[in-house]
């Protein structure tokens, strides 16, 4: 069964003293600057201590997050959790190769080239609700890697997180260097007067301009995670039983709140109705008896997400689905058709469990609707037509593409995972996330033996002439 409704006052509000931001910050620098963070060993406590977290409090964790919109423990311990796991696990196995000083050649008469990794400082994290302790530790994985100090700002959308993260956390990492900040609106705006040396932000990209625009005052750099209209373009050739089923899981998972959730369906026409009924079929498989009291199935972060979803079905044909009950924050899972590109539904990401399927006559022409809106996070192509894959691949821009299949491609660490265009800027994961809160540092070692004298004054014309001729 799922989760029942919180009573408003059994819900955590979280909240931080707004005085004592600039201290955190400050008290968090001081760490930095005192050298305390950059030795592996210090580094490598961190992460240990993030694996015990993840180990020693999954039960509670786990039951903050279905407190808080009902998540099915399994989506919560691998799709949730796990990504703290699974970070720090590689981030452990891989810290001295990561942080070796890297050849880069040696060019003659001047001397050897190499890089070295230098931690940026003082980082700010700020995380959404939808997987609110993957994607708040698991960017912090990297940050400590890395060797900075980090404040931690987790979403107020979902309070029993929020509340357990602050409980439990501090008793296995290092506190003069980590802090949690809780709270809304205020105290993020509190924490963006701060001076950072890096954010990183994760959600909508009407608050990423926000971040942004407050970065850009301290000429702080940005990773913005964001998001988009994520399209799954399906044609004739793709095996419809197993490409159903892997879309049904990837939009349904989390209940549709997920930034990289397939937003809708480009078909080829003549396998519309085949698709919908592959679709009915896995839904009525994964969800037996209903979704509605469901234990496997996620409801609706809170009332307000779910009145904006609610919304989005008025005046569209349901194919499947479209029941809702606002009391437990639920929406079934729906397939829509016959929707139009111009209506509300196609306007905005969805970041719920609403699948708008509009037809193609082409692999083209679905390129082409593609290409005619905002570059997507992510973007998914069933098809066993190799030139077709080709052709997406060249002529569409997306942060990410996982062909015959939807979610999966997060999973491989030595991948970057990050937006392009509106979707975002930067990226993360593995070493990508450690690479994002280090400054790459250029160092040339000279010796003392040959001092090429004919680039110093005067300049003569003789000096001159041989310039020209070496280069």
């Amino acid at each position: 069964m799922s989760a029942e409704p919180i009573a408003p006052s059994e819900v955590h509000v979280p909240s931080h003293p707004l005085p004592e931001i600039p201290g955190l910050v400050a008290r968090l620098r001081a760490t930095f600057d005192s050298g305390k963070t950059k030795p592996l060993a210090w580094r490598r406590q961190q992460l240990e201590g993030l694996l015990a977290f993840a180990k020693e409090c999954g039960d509670e964790l786990v039951a903050a997050l279905q407190a808080d919109f009902g998540k099915p423990e399994l989506e919560a311990r691998a799709a949730d959790i796990g990504q703290v796991t699974q970070e720090a696990k590689l981030a452990l196995k891989k810290l001295k190769k990561w942080t070796q000083p890297e050849g880069a050649g040696v060019v003659p008469l001047m001397g050897r080239s190499f890089v070295v990794r230098d931690p940026l400082g003082v980082v700010l994290i700020i995380a959404p609700w939808n997987y609110p302790v993957g994607l708040l530790l698991s960017p912090l994985v990297g940050a400590v890697a890395a060797g900075n100090a980090v404040v931690l700002k987790p979403s107020e959308v979902t309070p029993h997180t929020s509340a357990a993260l602050a409980r439990l956390l501090p008793r296995y990492v290092d506190t003069d260097a980590i802090a949690l900040v809780e709270g809304g609106i205020p105290e993020t705006s509190a924490l963006l007067e701060e001076r950072f040396d890096h954010i990183m932000y994760t959600g909508n990209g009407s608050v990423g301009r926000i971040v942004m625009q407050a970065a850009s005052k301290t000429l702080t750099p940005v990773t913005l995670e964001l998001g988009g209209k994520s399209p799954c373009i399906v044609d004739r050739t793709a095996d419809l039983p197993v490409t159903a089923r892997r879309i049904a899981w990837g939009k349904f998972l989390n209940a549709g709140q997920t930034c990289i959730a397939p937003d809708y369906v480009l078909v080829d026409a003549e396998i519309e109705a085949d698709l919908i009924a592959e679709l009915k079929k896995c839904v009525d498989e994964f969800y037996a008896g209903g979704t509605a009291g469901n234990k496997d199935y996620t409801r609706i972060v809170d009332r307000r997400h779910h009145e904006r979803l609610s919304k989005l079905l008025v005046g569209q044909e349901i194919a499947f689905g479209g029941g809702t009950n606002p009391d437990d924050c639920y929406i079934e899972p729906t397939v829509l058709r016959n929707v139009s590109p111009d209506s509300p539904v196609m306007a905005d990401e969805i970041f719920g469990p609403i699948l708008p399927v509009l037809t193609v006559s082409s692999v083209d022409e679905a390129i082409r609707f593609v290409n005619g809106r905002e570059k997507p996070l992510a973007l998914y192509l069933f098809s066993n037509d190799s030139e077709a894959e080709q052709r997406v691949l060249a002529d569409t821009s997306s942060g990410g593409v996982c062909i015959n299949g939807t979610i999966m491609h997060i999973g491989n660490s030595s991948m970057p995972f990050g937006g392009v265009g509106p979707s975002g800027m930067g990226a993360y994961h593995g070493k990508f996330t450690f690479e994002t809160f280090s400054h790459r540092k250029a160092v040339l070692r000279r010796g003392f033996r040959f001092d090429m004298k004919m680039m110093y004054p005067p300049y003569t014309a003789r000096r001159t002439n041989m310039v020209k001729k070496m280069l």
